[in-house]
């Protein structure tokens, strides 16, 4: 429910920015991102998901926040969008979404983020999740790529916002007025997004590393997901 409610958050307000802005968002919250992928039959919870990704996160101490996971989504035949976390042999559901909205990994790799950097920095998620929101009606950074994904090359482009560069609390914010925000989307990718990225420079001065977190699609062994 915290994604969906959210996602509200992210909605209220986009259709009064500028046209370019529509493309940024478009890119960023397809809602045809899980077209052409098949419900898991029988819906059960267990079982294999229908995309896996790797999540590693770093520069957030030693604490259950930090290392390596994976994130199951499973589309169940009611239309709706499972999402499941693992690491190791625990596991824990993130919920269940419309699969309307399109993917909500996204959603969750946000909500992620600003829980992090709103721990690590003192500051406001409420105040950092606006930024993000208008971020969204400005243009983005908008670079063509070419990926090597399961044995080919197929075309892609990478998305890049930085809610923080022109910000009035910059100077309050330090290193985290650095955040960026960067996902590569293809339509040869299954469910859209091939990874997303957010990082935060390391402290000057300092021995501490940087801040990042990294959710990439994983293929199957077979070689589709």
């Amino acid at each position: 429910m915290r994604v969906l409610l959210l996602l509200s958050l992210f909605l209220l307000g986009l259709g009064h920015g500028p046209l370019a802005a529509a493309e940024t968002y478009e890119l960023l919250f397809r809602s045809t991102a899980l077209k052409g992928l098949e419900a898991v039959p029988g819906g059960n919870e267990g079982g294999q998901s229908t995309l896996v990704y790797d999540r590693v996160i770093s520069g957030v101490g030693e604490g259950p926040a930090a290392g390596s996971f994976s994130i199951g989504l499973k589309i169940k035949p009611d239309d709706k969008v499972a999402l499941t976390l693992h690491q190791g042999t625990r596991s824990r559901g993130l919920g269940n979404y419309p699969a309307s909205v399109g993917n909500p990994v996204i959603m969750y790799f946000l909500e992620s983020v600003l829980a992090d950097i709103a721990a690590q920095s003192g500051g406001s998620p409420f105040y950092m999740r606006n930024r993000i929101k208008e971020a969204l009606l400005r243009d983005a950074q908008i670079v063509p790529k070419s990926l090597h994904f399961q044995s080919r090359e197929i075309a892609a482009r990478e998305v890049t916002i930085r809610p923080f560069v022109n910000d009035k609390a910059r100077e309050r914010m330090g290193r985290f007025s650095e955040l960026a925000l960067a996902v590569t989307v293809s339509e040869d990718i299954p469910g859209w997004y091939y990874s997303l990225v957010a990082t935060v420079p390391a402290p000057a001065g300092g021995t501490a590393a940087g801040y990042s977190n990294a959710i990439t699609l994983k293929a199957s062994e077979e070689g589709r997901p």
